[in-house]
């Protein structure tokens, strides 16, 4: 998202010169919106349809620059500081370091369980009878740990664009296919809400393409080879084509939920099982061939997830132990803001040693492994509720401390947030908040 005319300023100031955005740069920004849009916020999108028609269209595309800020942010702290995502949190005090360590521990042993069935569930549907849904969702995870694991970012790229591709094509195809009613869907661009629909409001707004991997843009960004500030107009770029795409799911699936789902009355499941009825809906008005595509799109949405989650939080992970052996190693536990002790640079994440790193390694396989006991065993009541409650605070803690950290000292002045950014920042914080007391009110005590 554009910065006010200060940061547009900055483009002149001393330092590298800037890069001229092109796009045959683009990268990153591709691989965040694949791996932020899983079959959990397909079905959001498709129940928010499906209820309300075109109604809250508005809502979808708002969702969309929300997160275009938040990844402009988080990418712009790595290209204007030289320094890390976690290196800006802990210079906020130690208690950054304890949430992210509980937090990565407890999300990443339930979200591996659940990426790696969401993978599975379209493969069943697709071969039935071959294998059961568990040995599928091990097949999954174990794929996605190999490729991972033998592959650098610049393959990874490769390959998620690839399924980028195929979720761009199902996508579109069933929109067009469904003959949506333009007139009607150019009205829902108007801000309205329906009796009932805040909360899928703030839903859509919030969810669709929001998770941690938010956070890892940074790191890809650097992970691609951009560490100073010359790569800024191709970051922004590549980010709005991130948002872009992500904008063209999700109108499509609600477009699919309005016309198919809402004309017809026809419920969906929630969760990623609401896909599967889809699926079935689909074989019955269009036929097999549709259905089927609609199945290969659904896998490649889901691996999408579960790659891009594999790669980028453990990227994040291994920068997060990296730093604390620097710190360690300087004798700087008290973690002073702009101390600059134990600082991990972006430049490091360039470099590709941290995706060869023994604790890469071994997020990858806390992510693998151990979540395999959830696919053979009922999920933990406790753990869940656990999971519910640190999940929810991750994303108003992501855009607050973003407001922090681009309005101190740690960031240089003329890449520091103008109003357009804090504004924006500020209302996702809130609107997050909002959403993180919903969820923990939902959960069942």
């Amino acid at each position: 998202m554009a910065d006010t005319a200060r940061q547009g300023e900055a483009e002149g100031t001393d330092g590298p010169p800037m890069r001229r955005a092109s796009w045959r740069h683009i990268g990153p920004g591709i691989v965040v919106a694949a791996t932020g849009v899983g079959a959990g916020d397909l079905v959001a999108t498709l129940i928010a349809g499906s209820k309300f028609g075109y109604t809250l269209l508005w809502a979808a595309v708002a969702g969309c620059l929300v997160k275009i800020s938040l990844a402009e942010a988080a990418g712009r702290w790595h290209l204007a500081t030289g320094r890390t995502l976690f290196d800006g949190w802990r210079s906020l005090g130690a208690w950054t370091t304890v949430y992210f360590a509980g937090y990565v521990a407890v999300w990443g042993f339930v979200y591996g369980a659940a990426a790696m069935s969401s993978s599975a569930l379209p493969l069943q549907a697709l071969f039935p009878g071959v294998m059961d849904l568990k040995w599928w969702a091990v097949l999954c995870g174990l794929g996605g740990l190999v490729f991972v694991w033998f592959n650098r970012y610049a393959v990874f790229e490769k390959v998620m664009t690839l399924l980028v591709g195929v979720m761009f094509v199902v996508t579109v195809y069933l929109a067009v296919r469904v003959t949506p009613h333009l007139g009607e869907a150019l009205a829902g661009l108007a801000p309205v809400l329906p009796d009932g629909s805040l909360i899928y409001t703030l839903g859509l707004i919030g969810g669709v393409g929001g998770t941690i991997t938010l956070a890892a843009y940074g790191y890809w960004v650097n992970a691609k080879g951009w560490t100073d500030t010359s790569w800024m107009k191709v970051m922004r770029l590549d980010n709005r084509v991130a948002y872009l795409t992500t904008g063209v799911f999700v109108v499509a699936m609600l477009f699919v939920g309005a016309e198919l789902l809402h004309s017809s009355g026809i419920a969906l499941a929630k969760g990623d099982k609401g896909l599967l009825d889809l699926g079935g809906v689909l074989a019955d008005q269009y036929g097999t061939v549709t259905s089927k595509l609609f199945l290969i799109g659904f896998f490649a949405t889901s691996i999408t997830s579960l790659i891009g989650v594999w790669h980028g939080v453990s990227l994040m992970f291994a920068d997060f132990v990296t730093h604390y052996r620097k710190r360690r190693a300087a004798g700087d536990d008290q973690g002073a803001a702009g101390s600059g002790a134990g600082a991990t640079t972006g430049e490091e994440v360039a470099a590709g040693a941290r995706e060869r790193s023994l604790p890469f390694r071994a997020y990858l396989l806390w992510l693998t492994f151990p979540p395999m006991s959830l696919l053979f065993l009922d999920q933990p009541f406790g753990l869940v509720i656990v999971y519910g409650v640190i999940g929810a605070f991750f994303m108003p803690f992501l855009a607050l401390t973003l407001v922090w950290l681009l309005n101190s000292s740690r960031t240089p002045r003329e890449w520091r947030n103008g109003m357009l950014s804090n504004g924006v920042l500020g209302a996702a914080g809130v609107l997050f908040l909002v959403l993180c007391v919903q969820q923990v009110r939902e959960l069942p005590w």
